[in-house]
């Protein structure tokens, strides 16, 4: 099928009787709840449990091989490849399966904030309380600009269609399918939200550079003076809850574009983790979860209907979406200057990296292009317990592009705008994961408000002698013993058995890259 029959079917769907569009959240929630899609909870929020994929689905992701994309395309077990033939063929199946439904839901909004970027995208829903999702995580558009709306790339989701891998081609029931050239993200046999709003966020990641914009898996937040700070990490480590700041403004919590005009957020909302929140850790997203708002997998008792954020019973990956201006301190609309501050966070397992160091520009480019941090429970099929991940950009799933051109546009902007960059250890620390004890929050958060206020900038520090980081001697507020992770473990020789175990896993992943400079091979990584 080629794009023109691809649009003709889509049309015909988009035309049935069976279509709600732009439905408003009242709407959905009915839906979703009447549906029995849904629990309404006692916050006003509706919950939806997701069965067995709780997490996104890696090994289920595809690209398909086409002529105007597939030489720019990094091929491999990101990028898996899958053909036309295999593409249409589900199509079409989805789509006559989705005729036969009684009603479907079609969403049309944006995805990015920079008016001169901004994607025109659709998503046509199976379920109700997918739709509210999409409602609440990508850019609402204003009543006139829904009537000149043309979508650019449509979203098809069809979670109760399950494939047959020995005949459709795929390697399991589900698949989350990409053809750029048609511009149709099709997404089956699985009921995990989080699919839809990542497969967007890839598609700005094969735009956005082509445009000479850096598109960035980070948050991102300002201060009443514009100094803007961004927080680069996977999911898990801390993105949403540091850039959550009663004292500066929040611009976005997990995706953005950095143009010549400054940052901007890609996303209308927030996809926060929910598991262990309270309001007095975490009141900013303790407080957004109300009428509107999605819960995903949150185990709510059946009489009070009051959400137990403590139980994990369900899955590590409990999840809140709601629209950004739930959270009280935002830039509206979500476009800010030039970052000052870069935070690279990584949860380590091992316990050996420092709770906060200063980088170096080749440091930066290094842990940069190296993306560790340990991969938490949940947030993946199959995933248990924290596993040791090098991830490159620190956002590695969603980059359809090669590794290198998101880093060397990062050091071009962090060259020409004298950002300072700083590695933070939100994982463990006085020992590895089942020994040590989890960063606590508040030391992280004194911290990263230290280096974004610039506090940091001229204390003293001693460089530690396995990864060549540069630990601050001091940070008001927070016990110099924390500061140093060798200081934190009882035992030493542990401890040095342990950060001599990581530095070679770090020096065996940079291998894989060969066209970086010297300079940052050698200056950028572990010492020994």
């Amino acid at each position: 099928m080629n794009s023109v029959e691809i649009a003709n079917e889509l049309k015909e769907l988009l035309n049935g009787k069976n279509i709600n569009v732009q439905l408003s959240v009242p709407q959905l929630v009915e839906k979703a709840t009447s549906r029995g899609e849904a629990d309404l909870t006692a916050d006003g929020a509706i919950v939806a449990k997701t069965g067995k994929y709780t997490g996104r689905s890696p090994k289920d992701k595809y690209t398909v091989v086409e002529e105007s994309s597939q030489d720019k395309i990094d091929w491999g077990k990101v990028n898996q490849p899958i053909s036309s033939e295999v593409f249409d063929q589900l199509y079409i199946k989805v789509v006559n399966y989705l005729k036969e439904k009684d009603e479907l839901f079609v969403f049309k909004g944006f995805a990015g904030a920079d008016k001169d970027s901004q994607l025109h995208i659709q998503v046509v829903n199976e379920y109700a309380w997918h739709n509210l999702f999409c409602h609440q995580l990508f850019i609402r558009p204003t009543e006139d600009e829904l009537k000149s709306h043309e979508a650019e790339f449509t979203i098809v989701s069809a979670p109760g269609f399950k494939a047959d891998p020995a005949i459709d081609g795929t390697n399991s029931e589900t698949f989350i399918i990409v053809s750029l050239e048609k511009k149709i993200i099709l997404i089956g046999g699985t009921e995990y939200a989080g699919e839809m709003k990542k497969s967007i966020f890839g598609i700005m990641n094969y735009l956005l550079p082509e445009s000479g914009i850096l598109s960035m898996h980070c948050s991102a937040n300002v201060g009443e003076a514009g100094d803007v700070a961004l927080f680069f990490g996977l999911s898990g480590t801390g993105k949403t809850t540091l850039s959550a700041d009663a004292n500066r403004k929040l611009i976005g919590d997990d995706e953005h574009g950095w143009s010549d005009n400054g940052v901007f957020n890609i996303e209308g909302g927030c996809y926060a983790k929910t598991i262990n929140l309270s309001a007095e850790k975490e009141p900013e997203i303790y407080n957004a979860i109300r009428f509107g708002s999605v819960l995903e997998n949150v185990v709510v008792d059946s009489e009070t209907r009051i959400p137990n954020y403590d139980d994990n019973s369900l899955t590590e990956n409990t999840r809140a979406a709601y629209p950004i201006h739930y959270i009280d301190n935002i830039v509206t609309p979500s476009v800010a200057g030039h970052p000052k501050t870069i935070v690279f966070l990584t949860a380590d397992a091992f316990g050996v990296l420092p709770p906060i160091s200063k980088l170096t520009k080749e440091q930066a480019m290094y842990h940069f292009l190296s993306g560790f941090t340990s991969k938490l429970a949940g947030t993946e099929r199959g995933v248990t317990e924290p596993e040791p991940v090098f991830s490159t950009c620190f956002g590695s799933p969603f980059l359809p592009l090669p590794a290198t051109r998101y880093a060397e546009m990062l050091g071009e902007k962090i060259d020409e705008h004298g950002a300072q960059v700083f590695l933070v250890n939100t994982g463990w620390t006085g020992g590895e994961y089942g020994v040590g004890s989890r960063m606590k929050l508040s030391y992280t958060r004194t911290m990263v408000r230290a280096a974004i206020d610039g506090k940091l900038n001229d204390v003293a520090t001693t460089q530690d002698t396995v990864f060549g980081l540069h630990i601050p001697i001091t940070v008001e507020g927070v016990p110099s013993e924390v500061l140093n992770p060798r200081d934190a473990w009882a035992d030493k020789e542990a401890y040095d058995q342990k950060a001599k175990q990581l530095a070679d896993l770090f020096k065996e992943n940079f291998n894989k890259f060969s066209n970086v400079s010297e300079e940052i091979t050698n200056n950028g990584g572990p010492l020994v």
